[in-house]
């Protein structure tokens, strides 16, 4: 009787694997042990990174908002604080936008809070 393989659904798994091993070096994409460690430690990075890209981009905008408002005599809390008093509802990403890309429609944002905090 002759040895079981394993058949096409075994092949079809290690193919998809060494698939996603494409542009790894080495045994690392070519051995099928090698590839599916690797791999299996990229799909982890990948998930951990998708959700540590959100926190990164939320500092970038705090550090730009920061140093915006600082240029309109400001500080970061009291625009926030400021702002959330007057019921304007842009969020940190469209703050740092306008920060680095329309400094006068960002000027204006920062007179809104800075009149809601005198009064």
């Amino acid at each position: 009787m002759p040895r079981a393989k394993r058949g096409f659904k075994a092949r079809r798994r290690r193919k998809k694997i060494l698939k996603l091993a494409k542009g790894f070096t080495g045994g690392r994409r070519r051995q099928y042990r090698q590839a599916r460690e690797t791999v299996e430690h990229g799909l982890v990075y990948a998930y951990r990174d998708r959700r540590a890209k959100k926190r990164m981009f939320r500092r970038l905008w705090n550090v730009r908002i920061n140093a915006a408002a600082r240029l309109n005599g400001l500080n970061y809390s009291r625009l926030i604080h400021g702002l959330q008093q007057a019921h304007v509802e842009l969020d940190r990403k469209m703050l740092a936008a306008l920060a680095l890309h329309d400094a006068q429609a960002f000027a204006a944002v920062v007179n809104l809070a800075k009149e809601r905090l005198a009064a």
